[in-house]
């Protein structure tokens, strides 16, 4: 037989700097927080400075099952950093810019766009699709005859 390598998988842990998703029925659903403190299997306590402030989180105890575990992390953050310190390492790791990059927070944003569109923007969105698909298919006409 041959050599095996055993590779351990990347999942995202449950980390003192590990950045989540607020989710559920919080005020906070949408925003940004990173894991300050891990309090038991079942709560964290989390804490999110972002520079914006409509996505601000207050430090506060947040049940895991409300939050999404993404791939962002604050590398070698201290337990029960402050907020002051969680902030300045929150800028330095670039975690706003880094989302907003991200596919996951593209879909989120082309997903809410989607969903405030009104009927005549459907429509429209419609019209352009299909000018688009006859442009591709005239194109591709083009090169079949060509060949």
């Amino acid at each position: 037989m041959g050599d095996a390598s055993i590779e351990s998988p990347e999942w995202r842990k449950v980390e003192v700097g590990r950045i989540v998703l607020v989710q559920g029925t919080s005020p906070f659903a949408g925003r940004l927080a990173a894991i300050v403190e891990i309090i038991d299997h079942k709560r964290a306590l989390v804490d999110g400075p972002s520079a914006d402030p409509k996505l601000v989180v207050p430090r506060q105890a947040i049940s895991l099952a409300d939050v999404l575990l993404s791939d962002l992390t604050i590398q070698k953050l201290p337990r029960a950093v402050r907020t002051g310190t969680l902030k300045s390492a929150w800028e330095k790791s670039e975690i706003d810019t880094k989302w907003k990059e991200s596919k996951w927070a593209k879909r989120k944003d082309q997903t809410e766009r989607r969903r405030a569109l009104t009927d005549f923007d459907r429509f429209k969105v419609m019209r352009l699709k299909k000018q688009r698909r006859f442009e591709e298919r005239k194109a591709l006409a083009k090169v079949k005859a060509s060949a």
